[in-house]
């Protein structure tokens, strides 16, 4: 059965109802849910992937952005929340990476229960903070921020009319994870799975090995040759990765 909820902030490309899984997808600062296109057609014979669209692009481009992690994971929790009876893995990457982690911890507060895994990439620790401002800089300083960062494919940056549409969302998320603010809670209970590229910019390997302190439930580290979106250049060994995660914890 669909659910209502999908319509908004869920989009599923592939319907997979014999799945032992879903994996729920959150999109890095700027991206949409089309980003996880891939994962979703790669991992059709493993889990039912869904990825999250926030508000502010795409086909939500008319919607006024959020600007707080906050805020989005308290909707992404109220439109998860009726998916939480089965199990779910979360996949989070950059600013996606905190935004799962909230979600997760208010499963854990609001349900008493935990995704089977979080797949935290690209992103440090929640209780690993870093002073950025990214979100004040004018057009041409956020534009340069995402040249330098290599996820936005190079046509739309030299489109003016597209970066005009997708310029406020994108300085709403930087706004988002640049003012985040980890609250000291217990720890997680399930798997945490962190990856990394061995030269992004905006993760250290010391700030990525500290997701192991928010969990119980075991933690481990994969690093890859990259950058920041080292998935687009490893995307077959990440899916692997994930796959060979959910058959160990899905019986």
């Amino acid at each position: 059965m669909t659910n209502p909820a999908d319509n908004l902030w869920i989009r599923r490309f592939h319907h997979e109802p014999n799945s032992r899984a879903t994996l729920v997808c959150f999109p890095h600062a700027g991206g949409s849910a089309s980003f996880f296109y891939p994962v979703s057609d790669a991992m059709q014979s493993t889990a039912q992937v869904v990825a999250l669209q926030y508000p502010g692009r795409q086909d939500r481009h008319l919607e006024k952005p959020l600007t707080s992690i906050a805020a989005l994971a308290d909707a992404s929790f109220a439109a998860l929340r009726p998916l939480m009876d089965q199990p779910l893995a979360f996949f989070g990457h950059s600013m996606g990476a905190t935004l799962a982690f909230e979600v997760a911890e208010r499963m854990r507060t609001a349900l008493g229960t935990a995704p089977v895994t979080l797949f935290a990439s690209g992103r440090r620790a929640p209780s690993r903070h870093r002073d950025e401002t990214v979100h004040r800089s004018d057009d041409d300083g956020i534009v340069a921020e995402l040249k330098t960062l290599s996820g936005t494919d190079a046509r739309v940056l030299g489109d003016p009319e597209l970066l005009r549409m997708i310029l406020p969302a994108i300085r709403s998320d930087y706004h988002a994870a640049e003012t985040y603010r980890w609250s000291p809670s217990p720890p997680l209970t399930c798997p945490i799975v962190a990856l990394t590229g061995d030269s992004d910019p905006k993760v250290s390997r010391d700030e990525a090995q500290a997701w192991g302190e928010h969990t119980t439930g075991g933690f481990e580290l994969r690093t890859f040759p990259g950058g920041h979106f080292f998935l687009a250049q490893h995307q077959r060994a990440v899916i692997n990765l994930i796959s060979d995660q959910l058959l160990t914890v899905v019986s």
